[in-house]
């Protein structure tokens, strides 16, 4: 194995041990839902307010 791709390896095992396990569950998130977004890119207001109450960011 690549030393580079070690990392993919374990942490898709561990993901995948855990998800059969019932320890967590994985789903699938559209792009346009991702709350991480609202920290890492310029957003329109529009997005940007939809994941700011999806976060439960509240402005005094």
């Amino acid at each position: 194995m690549h030393g580079r791709c070690k990392h993919i390896d374990v942490r898709f095992h561990f993901l995948r041990d855990l998800a059969k396990e019932g320890i967590v569950e994985l789903a699938h998130c559209k792009s346009q839902d991702q709350l991480a977004d609202l920290m890492t890119k310029p957003l329109k207001l529009e997005a940007f307010l939809k994941f700011k109450t999806g976060l439960g960011m509240v402005v005094d």
